[in-house]
């Protein structure tokens, strides 16, 4: 296998101006640098990755810091990402906090992120002051995505406005018997997302002069199964509402699922509407506010790697558009 000494004997030069000729760097006369090039494609000498970072002292990758490994949104926002970092020949490290139940996850640390990474991406998740202080320490640029932390940019979308969208829609068809799925203010993993959207829910409703019942306020895990299980005693409580706002597609699927085993009829005796627009929610019929989650995977690596190539050092708060997509889970309430 050829190595580096090779090329340098090759080129009549040392290892370490092989070394910056290679990476581009400066201090390498161009006749140098075409030389060495000559020599190192003749030996077929491939540069090791983990030389290259030892020597310029970065690793060309960039932490992915999330709550949950296994949920679609996660998923697809990791996806997007990855896709714009590697466009910059970076590469992603995963980092997942979560925890062995719902609300609970790990502490960011600083082995997690020293030496291994050049930047950080933070998904939709609170960091206290001791571990933003690990990332400030380390001198890492850093971008959120869903969760604004001061002083760092953050790609999101307006998580009230999106709650907005869907009880106004509800309201317009005619229902006032509203209950909703989500609420679940102790959710350490990612407080502010369900906190928002809840509170976006009652005061919507309020200001049209609707209420809704206390028990129909209805905590979850943010999972199909688990608003399935937890909408249950709703659905066949004595006094049922006629339409059902889930803070997520995952959970509206959920309820959905529980409405058809109880032979509630979608919409006719129950409307459904989500927020986020899953890959299942078109195919399944759900009426949702639609998040373009991939081109904010995209937009939030482009924000970093800006940061990391110093071409935009300023703090920024991008807000992503949503929009409502009207299917076939939501129509009138039917008399009663």
């Amino acid at each position: 296998m050829t190595t580096i000494n090779d090329v340098a004997r090759a080129a009549g030069v040392s290892v370490s101006t092989v070394s910056r000729a290679l990476r581009g760097l400066d201090r390498v006369s161009p006749q140098t640098r075409a030389r060495v090039a000559q020599a190192a494609t003749e030996l077929r000498y491939v540069a090791s990755p983990t030389a290259s970072s030892l020597a310029s002292g970065r690793t060309r990758a960039v932490a992915v810091v999330f709550p949950f490994l296994t949920r679609w949104f996660f998923a697809t926002l990791i996806s997007g990402i990855e896709q714009t970092l590697r466009r910059h020949d970076h590469h992603v490290l995963l980092i997942a906090l979560e925890g062995e139940s719902f609300g609970t996850r790990l502490r960011l640390s600083r082995s997690m992120l020293w030496k291994r990474v050049d930047g950080v991406i933070v998904l939709a998740t609170s960091l206290d002051g001791q571990e933003q202080a690990v990332i400030d320490n380390l001198g890492l640029p850093v971008v959120t995505n869903g969760n604004r932390i001061d002083g760092w940019s953050c790609v999101r979308i307006d998580d009230e406005e999106a709650m907005r969208l869907a009880v106004r829609h509800l309201l317009d068809l005619g229902h006032t018997e509203v209950a909703y799925v989500g609420a679940r203010p102790d959710a350490s993993a990612y407080p502010r997302i369900p906190q928002d959207r809840a509170r976006a829910f009652a005061e919507t409703l309020g200001a049209s002069g609707v209420s809704c019942q206390p028990e129909w306020m209805v905590e979850s895990d943010w999972t199909g199964p688990g608003a399935a299980r937890d909408i249950m005693p709703v659905l066949t409580g004595p006094s049922r509402p006629t339409a059902v706002v889930a803070a997520s597609d995952e959970m509206a699927l959920g309820v959905m699922g529980a409405a058809r085993r109880l032979r509630l009829a979608i919409p006719g005796d129950l409307s459904v509407v989500g927020v986020d627009d899953h890959v299942l929610s078109s195919a399944l019929g759900l009426t949702t506010v639609r998040q373009d989650v991939l081109h904010q995977g995209r937009r939030t690596g482009e924000v970093l790697m800006r940061q990391l190539t110093g071409e935009d050092v300023a703090v920024v708060d991008e807000v992503m558009p949503v929009r409502l997509v009207v299917r076939e889970s939501t129509a009138p309430p039917a008399r009663r």
